[in-house]
């Protein structure tokens, strides 16, 4: 019996790729903002996926948390409804370690911010990388499903693994994305967001 090559995928023609949109550096930034039409973004129907890619997020505030929210208005106002689900791996440098649920980072029908990091420290080394993709942002029939996974470093020395998703419970349109820390400025990083075709 023949063996089939495990990167030939029959009548599968082409699995996307990422096509870049837009950077935005912070440098001491309150937020960074991704508003459809503006400035070269784009975040409509072009594409049926978007990503976010976060690197080296940098705080000027100690232990904050790196956060985003949706907005339906064009970034008038940044209060999408969200349910979400969050849990954590953590494993500190003295060799503590932990895996649970966070209850408290989580939304339950909460127009709130989502964390997306969680107590980074603004030492001049910890930071926060990551990605956060969603899902059919254009639609006006389904929710806004999301899913971002990151890992950041703490302000007491401990590496986090955090996996968040949830949805936008909205019909409408998401046209603007906007991103930013708990308190204080992103100090440093970028964000680049890109559409899988």
């Amino acid at each position: 019996q023949a063996v089939k090559n495990a990167t030939a995928f029959g009548s599968i023609s082409s699995l996307g790729s990422m096509v870049f949109i837009k950077k935005l550096t912070a440098s001491s930034s309150a937020t960074l903002s991704f508003v459809d039409g503006s400035d070269g973004v784009v975040l409509d129907d072009t594409y049926k996926e978007y990503v976010f890619t976060f690197n080296n997020i940098h705080p000027a505030t100690d232990n904050v948390n790196f956060q985003f929210n949706m907005s339906t208005d064009g970034g008038s106002n940044y209060n999408v409804t969200k349910t979400t689900t969050v849990f954590i791996a953590e494993h500190k440098e003295n060799n503590n370690t932990s895996f649970e649920y966070r209850t408290a980072t989580d939304l339950a029908q909460s127009t709130s911010d989502q964390q997306l990091a969680y107590q980074i420290g603004n030492d001049n080394d910890q930071c926060f990388s990551g990605d956060l993709k969603i899902f059919n942002p254009s639609s006006d029939t389904f929710v806004k499903h999301f899913i971002s996974t990151g890992n950041n470093y703490t302000y007491n020395d401990a590496s986090i693994n955090l996996f968040v998703a949830g949805y936008g419970n909205t019909q409408s349109v998401i046209n603007a994305v906007k991103f930013q820390m708990s308190s204080g400025n992103i100090d440093a990083g970028d964000i680049c967001l890109y559409g899988i075709a």
